[in-house]
């Protein structure tokens, strides 16, 4: 699947790691400080120790990328011994390894978070070095086998073994944990409802192109500073075959509505790239309310994220729901600035899913508020097709026009927030709440014979609670390129504040069919535009 490194998202993925396996060996030295303990020892003081400091600062990290950049990438060297022995910590060997929280760093510092490195294991197979920064200087923290439990199985003992990246610990319950960096550039965070879902990353290389294998970068190094109240910043130094970066983020400790990561990245570029995706987040979709009649599973609904929200530059309100194609689909949305963007699980219902192992109820969504001017592009939408709830087949992020050659320099900033929320920022109108389809025409009349859909869009919020049916001011408003629009209307929902849009749609031939549609009284819009693609489908 392109786009989705991941062999077993609900094993290992449930275990807090985006699985990839790619990256490079750790780059400095293995100097060791004794007696400088900041949690690896245990408390005892005699225990393993830091390394000496070294000079750090953000602008010297992005020089060193530059100068990266200039040269040829280098792979890490295969290590045999290393690959065999983590090919026996599979699933259920990792389950058996434990961090003890008694060793975690930074464990009795006054606002700063408790870290827990991650064990390294069959989908995380090169080493990530971490350092603790401290002003203008930095130690590494040296691999340490005595930080975690080995139950039933034997520690393995090979040169060359580190971490595979790191968890922040839950401040009120340390045997639980809201942030987790692992495996190429991908990280993810509970969220304000306390459940890992979909992943965000650094940066995506030619996803989903024709042609064109996807790279995957990967943070080398990793730097982190307690940033005050439970808060964390992290940098994190990125290497791979088509460009090198540094990754910035200052991680405010869980609010209760929201996780905010302001992120700030700068990449340069080894090779031409295809397309360069900015604020990527990669997420999962087997089927809802909306493809319900193809799911082959007894829950109603399985999905860490039910559609793509986006606030473009002019402020107009879209909303994508996901589908689960049959070939693997990219869709654009051209805008200019935008003001937003993101993969959002809008259904909290738990009796839309009836899930109580992993409470897809409470997956949180993700949502970009870019700083500054990012230009034309627009955001990108690659939908992967999916059997199961394993694989991770659903990929966004923002993508520009300009093109990206060899020995370039790019810069981006944005907020990153990991929401409970339906929607984020100012809305003012109604929003999208279910999303169905079915066989065009009317009950008890015939059918057509071939062809056709009937979508039918709930809104709700906003001014829509003012209207009802009976004023006739609420029209639906639909348009679909290539395609025949018969007996759109809209009514109020009997007994709730709900606003229903009904529609039949008939396709042209073969060509896309694009569907945009939204609720207005005259002139003045109701509610966001819905939008989405047709595609023939599988009706029982």
């Amino acid at each position: 699947m392109s786009g989705i490194p991941n062999p077993g998202r609900r094993s290992v993925l449930t275990l807090l790691s985006a699985a990839t396996a790619c990256g490079f060996m750790p780059a400095f030295s293995a100097r060791v400080l004794a007696a400088q303990t900041l949690g690896l020892d245990g408390g005892t003081g005699g225990g393993e120790a830091l390394d000496l400091a070294e000079p750090f600062s953000h602008d010297g990290l992005v020089a060193r990328a530059r100068e990266m950049a200039s040269q040829p990438h280098k792979p890490s060297p295969d290590n045999p011994v290393l690959n065999d022995a983590l090919k026996s910590i599979d699933y259920d060997a990792y389950q058996k390894i434990v961090f003890r929280p008694e060793r975690a760093l930074w464990r009795d510092r006054s606002g700063a978070p408790s870290i827990a490195p991650f064990h390294m294991h069959e989908f995380a197979r090169e080493p990530v070095a971490l350092h603790l920064v401290d002003g203008d200087s930095a130690r590494r923290v040296p691999y340490d086998p005595t930080v975690f439990r080995y139950t039933g199985i034997a520690p393995p003992e090979v040169a060359g073994m580190g971490w595979a990246g790191f968890r922040v610990l839950d401040a009120k319950n340390p045997a639980s944990d809201w942030l987790a960096f692992m495996g190429a550039t991908y990280f993810r965070s509970a969220g304000p409802l306390g459940q890992y879902g979909q992943s965000a990353r650094a940066v995506a290389v030619d996803t989903a192109m024709a042609g064109r294998a996807e790279r995957f970068p990967r943070f080398t190094d990793i730097w982190l500073e307690p940033l005050g109240k439970g808060g964390l910043t992290i940098w994190a130094l990125i290497d791979g075959e088509s460009l090198t970066g540094v990754y910035r983020a200052q991680c405010k400790a869980p609010g209760a509505d929201s996780v905010d990561m302001d992120i700030s990245v700068r990449f340069f570029t080894r090779t031409p790239i295809g397309r360069l995706g900015i604020a990527p987040m990669t997420s999962m979709f087997w089927f809802s309310e909306t493809n319900r009649h193809e799911a082959t599973d007894w829950r109603p609904e399985i999905h860490d994220t039910d559609g793509l929200a986006l606030l473009t530059g002019a402020g107009e309100r879209l909303w994508r729901p996901l589908d689960n194609p049959k070939a693997t689909r990219v869709s654009t949305f051209t805008d200019t600035n935008p003001k937003g963007f993101g993969l959002l699980q809008r259904d909290r219902d738990f009796t839309h899913y009836e899930d109580d192992g992993v409470f897809y109820n409470r997956r949180a969504g993700i949502w970009i508020e870019p700083k500054g001017d990012w230009g034309q592009g627009g955001v990108q939408l690659v939908e992967i097709p999916t059997d199961d709830e394993i694989h991770d087949n659903i990929v966004a992020y923002w993508t520009t026009d300009m093109p990206i050659e060899a020995g370039k320099a790019l810069s981006y900033d944005y907020t990153l927030r990991w929401v409970a929320a339906p929607v984020l920022g100012p809305m003012g109108v109604g929003r999208v709440v279910t999303s169905r389809q079915g066989r065009p025409g009317v009950p008890g009349q015939p059918r057509p014979s071939q062809g056709g859909t009937k979508y039918v869009i709930d809104f709700e919020g906003g001014d829509l609670a003012s209207y009802t049916t009976a004023d006739g001011r609420v029209t639906a408003d639909v348009t679909a390129g290539n395609a025949r629009i018969d007996n759109p209307y809209a009514l109020r929902v009997v007994g709730t504040d709900r606003w229903r849009l009904v529609v039949d749609i008939y396709p042209h031939g073969m060509g896309a069919v694009d569907i945009r549609a939204f609720l207005r009284d005259g002139n003045k819009s109701l509610t966001e535009t819905w939008i989405y693609r047709y595609r023939d489908p599988q009706f029982i």
